[in-house]
């Protein structure tokens, strides 16, 4: 018995004295070895370009028609779906391909004024309205503007423009030099009903905005001619 566990125990410190050979991984094994550790940063990275490429895809508008021409409608009766696409069209077909894309889009910003309901919803909704419309007269973003009360929105604003396009005087709320009446409008006088007490007007622009809206102004030509204020 003592021989036999002599005789092991020696085998195990020869064993234990080997040196033993070291294992060698394929590069496709070492590859598939550091990926089953560090998948999880491969799942991150992935999250996280999805996302930068997502905001880019907006932000640069990839993807997306850009418009040709802006309106901005200002008025109490938000206008329907249809009603705004029809408009849209109507004066897309006047227009011209301006940013060279082979399409004429013409697109119409909604500022609802009218809101009706309790008092607090109605004055929170008018309040976000006037924010929203404040941002588009701040970055320019519309040159026309459709409005059913345009005393009230030169009174408030300021930005219609004279009949050549000029800044009025600074205490000039008249409007009848300044808009032109849809119904007057040969291209727009088929529109749906709900447009016919609606009028017409641009936006005048200082300094250095007043490049590169030539395009706009020459619609504007177009659309008024014949019913110029």
């Amino acid at each position: 018995m003592a021989s036999e566990y002599l005789k092991q125990k020696a085998q195990r410190e020869v064993q234990e004295e080997t040196p033993r050979e070291p294992v060698v991984y394929s590069r496709k094994e070492k590859i598939a070895n550091w990926l089953h550790y560090h998948w999880y940063w491969f799942a991150i990275g992935a999250v996280l370009l999805i996302v930068t490429g997502t905001m880019l895809w907006n932000i640069l508008g990839i993807g997306k028609t850009r418009p040709d021409y802006v309106f901005a409608y200002v008025g109490k009766n938000p206008l329907t779906e249809e009603q705004a696409a029809a408009f849209e069209e109507a004066a897309a077909a006047v227009g011209a391909d301006v940013n060279g894309d082979g399409k004429v889009k013409v697109t119409l910003n909604q500022y609802g004024t009218g809101r009706t309901g309790d008092a607090e919803t109605a004055l929170l909704y008018n309040q976000a309205a006037d924010a929203k419309l404040l941002a588009d007269i701040t970055k320019g973003d519309s040159y026309f503007f459709l409005t059913d009360d345009p005393y009230h929105l030169q009174r408030s604003y300021g930005i219609l423009a004279n009949a050549d396009g000029s800044e009025p005087d600074e205490y000039d709320f008249e409007t009848d030099d300044k808009t032109v009446k849809l119904s007057d409008i040969t291209a727009l006088s088929e529109l749906d009903p709900a447009f016919s007490d609606l009028y017409l007007g641009r936006r005048w622009y200082a300094g250095k905005e007043t490049g590169g809206h030539e395009s706009d102004a020459a619609l504007w030509e177009l659309l008024t001619k014949g019913a110029n204020p």
